[in-house]
């Protein structure tokens, strides 16, 4: 037969909790009444309960001043240690009820596919609206410069590319077409006047887009190909003139951009909020609008009618400024 176990010293030792309870509201609102109202009890009760607890500590914890209350140096001590106390238990107990919260919701998870660009300059500033609107979905956000050839083993539930059919076994719905118009900073525009002409601005410090890695060469547009739909020869630029940088990291010119290094081509679905916010100007009015051509959310067609998908799917389209269907 086991020994019973001594009783726990500290627990014994311990006031009791409605009576800390009743004293931390009461030093915090300095005020017996507004403690009462806090907890629905009556001001009497909140009293007997300070008074036991006073008489379990064996000192004053508090001093009338007036109509209000002020903490003794004895309950200022204990105010600080009680008020911690509840307030490690009162996070303790969100923890718990989260976590089980979590477990009686099941999960969702997404794959989604885009490239780097769009995922920095489209994705980034929207995605807290779809997370705060579904907290029980996950995203996975795999990005690729060439769409014909991800490593093994990644299979997205949605491709968000220029392909219409990107791979067999996906619903493709046409988004937005592309409009390009060069983009710069305010202030390098006042420093370089010259570029507010077609002229002047193919002569400039230009910033281009390569297509090397990318999987839709043939829709490519760099700046001779754009100053080629507005009649002006890239051969015609300055001898001796600025330096013409290239590069296929979209977000590296994005951002020499706004450090006044130079113009560069923007895609207005990724640098239109730029644009909006006054961070960016398009220093001449011209542009070139790709009508033949989409950008494209494509789902898997077996998870059409998977919950979370559907969610995505219409928030994306929203997002776009595309009324979904069904």
């Amino acid at each position: 037969m086991s020994k019973p176990a001594d009783p726990d010293q500290t627990l014994l030792k311990m006031p009791s909790l409605r009576a800390v309870k009743c004293f931390v509201a009461a030093a915090r609102y300095q005020s017996f009444t507004r403690a009462a109202e806090t907890l629905c009890v009556t001001q009497a009760a909140v009293s007997r309960q300070i008074r036991e607890l006073e008489d379990h500590l064996g000192t004053a914890l508090f001093k009338r001043v007036g109509r209000s209350v002020e903490l003794t140096t004895a309950g200022s001590l204990f105010f600080d240690a009680a008020q911690l106390s509840f307030i490690n238990i009162a996070q303790a107990a969100d923890r718990i009820r989260e976590d089980e919260g979590r477990a009686a919701r099941p999960r969702r998870s997404l794959t989604l596919c885009c490239s780097p660009a769009f995922s920095a300059l489209w994705m980034a500033h929207r995605l807290p609206s779809f997370f705060s609107a579904n907290p029980d979905t996950d995203l996975n956000l795999v990005t690729t410069q060439n769409f014909l050839s991800m490593e093994p083993g990644i299979h997205p539930d949605i491709f968000i590319t220029k392909m219409s059919r990107v791979r067999p076994g996906y619903i493709s719905v046409p988004l937005f077409h592309d409009r390009i118009y060069p983009v710069c900073t305010p202030r390098y525009l006042e420093a370089h006047p010259d570029i507010r002409t077609l002229e002047g601005l193919r002569d400039g410090v230009l910033l281009n887009l390569s297509p090397y890695g990318r999987s839709q060469v043939a829709e490519h547009v760099d700046w001779g190909i754009w100053f080629a739909i507005h009649h002006l020869d890239m051969e015609d630029r300055v001898r001796r003139g600025p330096h013409y940088f290239n590069a296929n990291d979209y977000n590296l010119l994005v951002q020499m951009v706004l450090s006044d290094q130079g113009v560069a081509l923007g895609w207005d679905h990724l640098v239109g909020p730029l644009v909006e916010r006054g961070l960016l100007v398009r220093p001449v009015e011209e542009e070139v609008v790709l009508e033949e051509t989409h950008h494209y959310l494509s789902y898997r067609e077996d998870k059409a009618d998977d919950c979370a998908m559907i969610r995505f799917r219409d928030w994306f389209l929203d997002q776009s400024g595309i009324q979904a269907n069904g």
